[in-house]
């Protein structure tokens, strides 16, 4: 049984105490008179999407894309691919890309160039975790929650298999 192999990580205090710190920075960065997009990215990231939305104290506009290159196991595929785009229109507005873990770079560097092209007045990334040792592509992310250990994590919106993404906290799966 799974449950018995986690291993607590970041508890939800400190999570929710990071979170604050991160929306806090946000809503100072950017000018409250232009429109600011929270792109999450799903599925993930709806949890640290709408802590992190609750933070920030300018208003504020949210979607929604899909990408996939995880699939049903724990390891990467190596490549990303767009499964759900977003409804909204990005040309001209300061977009905020949220992210729940930057792995390989591989999601955010396709999502990054694609987004790009088409003109926003800004493009930047939050990401709840990041785990650069595992890195295969440079990434830039603005605003970061945690530095995490290569392991495997589950909880706060995290999945292994598609459970697990209801955890207050962060945990790692032990191996066997």
């Amino acid at each position: 049984m799974i449950e018995n192999r986690l291993q607590l990580i970041i508890p939800a205090d400190r999570i929710q105490q990071r979170v604050a710190e991160m929306g806090a920075q946000i809503s100072s960065d950017y000018p409250e008179a232009e429109p600011l997009l929270l792109a999450g990215v799903l599925k993930g990231a709806w949890v640290f999407l709408a802590d992190l939305a609750r933070a920030i104290s300018r208003p504020v506009t949210i979607d929604f894309l899909h990408t996939s290159s995880y699939g049903e196991g724990n390891t990467s595929s190596g490549e990303a691919k767009l499964v759900r785009d977003l409804d909204t229109s990005i040309e001209g507005m300061h977009v905020l890309l949220v992210e729940d873990i930057v792995d390989t770079g591989v999601t955010l560097d396709y999502l990054m160039r694609v987004l790009s092209q088409r003109r926003p007045r800004s493009l930047a990334i939050a990401s709840f975790l990041d785990k650069p040792s595992r890195r295969q592509r440079q990434v830039d992310i603005r605003y970061r929650g945690f530095e995490v250990p290569n392991q495997f994590v589950v909880g706060y919106g995290l999945d292994f298999a598609g459970s697990y993404r209801n955890l207050p906290d962060l945990c790692a799966i032990r191996e066997e």
